[in-house]
């Protein structure tokens, strides 16, 4: 008797902490609803027991809102579901034709296999010079002295639409909106050094970083004012043009003196580092450097290579979600998203992606309408989702045995684990957070609010304080 009385005491108690913590949430939710801010936005929160799935506080839980960079939990989480957290990429380094005497009768071909990470600097096996020394290597120990042929990037294993539907022009010539690509070279960026003077003056291109010869630069660029920030936004070149323009402003006191923009073709961009590397060893290379796309431009198809030099694997999937939440890379999701479409058996493109994550939940008990998306890092202002569904899918992540990997992750915002996004009159976060002994997970997301960002973010972190 007496261990009954105990226990009804301590499911009395915990119903009375749970109500609480509703109670609190309510109060703060509605006072954050009605702030001036949020007068004419969308505001959702859904908070779950991460252990069981119970509903903790819901508001709005259905409403589907623009999820800014919160869409890469669902992409992170569908690709360790799918994909695994031990799962490689491997870039094939091979060649056509003969070796004679040293000397190959054919062409050399990087074929990509979607790997974002290949010449990246954040890992130590896969930056520029240790991947261009690795496919060095293999030529020498083929005995190859000299190339008369071409050095090819093949892009080929996705389709040829580099961009997302639903991305604006605005971002495409930015880092942050870098193409995906078959072959990704550098996380297909490149840094701009900038010519700075007084406020009103013009901004000269001082160069580029790598040296990017086969661009040209047209700067409309101004000084701003102090305390302006970087309004910098390169233009891609369009309709096969080969000049970049720089639009926008870049503010007297930035230190940095550098924009960083995406790379037109970075299958192109692979083949010349290597190019040139080798000609710089005295390995002399006849043909000038291609990509499939030049290549398709011409009507022409890619060589198939008859030998291989090596194989370059990219780092575990696992180590990959560990940056592409960490720094929001763009890049890492979308690739990651149709390297899902790929596995399951469909075209490698981002609509099929889409389709497989979309089908990968309606699996698990989740309306694939409340996943309405254009891609998987949430750069498309036109993605739709619910927070119920972004929450479900989080607390679907605790028990696999991946879980730690993708928890550690998610970044620090407000002494809570939780990934951000960001994007034109959106804010969002979702993460994890234990309250009195218990975990929760959650999602809130503000569409349309007005004013600064930074007073929208500590307003939805005083609401999210209270799961503390």
């Amino acid at each position: 008797m007496g261990c009954i009385a105990v226990i009804s005491i301590s499911s009395f108690f915990q119903q009375a902490v749970a109500q609480t913590l509703q109670q609190k949430l309510q109060v703060a939710f509605t006072r954050f609803q009605q702030d001036s801010q949020c007068k004419y936005a969308s505001v959702s929160l859904t908070v779950l027991d991460a252990k069981t799935g119970e509903q903790v506080f819901a508001a709005n839980p259905n409403v589907g809102l623009a999820p800014g960079s919160t869409l890469k939990t669902v992409t992170s989480i569908t690709a360790f579901n799918i994909l695994g957290k031990d799962f490689k990429h491997q870039t094939q380094l091979g060649y056509t034709g003969t070796i004679t005497a040293g000397t190959l009768n054919g062409d050399v071909i990087i074929k990509g296999s979607g790997d974002p990470t290949l010449g990246s600097w954040r890992y130590a096996s896969t930056k520029e010079n240790v991947i261009l020394n690795t496919m060095v290597d293999a030529l020498k120990k083929a005995g190859i002295k000299k190339i008369n042929g071409r050095i090819i990037g093949d892009n080929g294993i996705f389709n040829t639409q580099a961009i997302p539907d639903g991305w604006i022009w605005q971002d495409l010539g930015t880092y942050y909106g870098a193409g995906i690509a078959g072959l990704c070279w550098r996380e297909n960026q490149f840094d701009i050094a900038l010519r700075t003077g007084t406020v009103g003056t013009p901004v000269g291109v001082a160069g580029t970083i790598p040296e990017t010869n086969y661009l040209q630069y047209k700067s409309e660029l101004i000084n701003g004012a102090a305390k302006t920030g970087d309004q910098a936004y390169p233009y891609l070149p369009a309709f096969n043009s080969k000049v970049m323009y720089l639009r926008g402003t870049y503010a007297v006191d930035q230190t940095k003196k550098r924009i960083a923009a995406s790379i037109p073709d970075p299958a192109y961009d692979a083949a010349l580092r290597l190019h040139d590397t080798l000609n710089h060893l005295g390995i002399t290379v006849s043909g000038e450097p291609q990509s499939s796309v030049q290549l398709a431009e011409k009507n022409q198809a890619v060589p198939q290579a008859t030998a291989t030099l090596t194989a370059i694997q990219s780092p575990e999937l696992s180590k990959i979600v560990y940056w592409l939440n960490q720094k929001s890379v763009n890049l890492y999701a979308e690739q990651l998203l149709i390297t899902v479409a790929n596995k399951m058996g469909k075209a490698p493109s981002t609509a099929n992606g889409r389709d497989v994550m979309q089908a990968f939940w309606e699996q698990k008990g989740i309306d694939k309408r409340s996943l309405n998306v254009y891609d998987g890092s949430g750069l498309s202002p036109q993605d739709r989702v619910t927070t119920l569904s972004v929450a479900r899918i989080l607390q679907s992540a605790k028990t696999a045995d991946w879980f730690n990997d993708f928890y550690e992750s998610l970044p620090i915002y407000n002494d809570m684990k939780m990934k951000s996004g960001s994007i034109n009159g959106v804010q969002a976060y979702a993460g994890f957070q234990t309250h009195d002994g218990r975990q929760l997970c959650f999602s809130i997301m503000v569409n349309n609010y007005n004013g600064p960002g930074s007073g929208i973010r500590a307003k939805i972190f005083k609401v999210l304080d209270e799961l503390k």
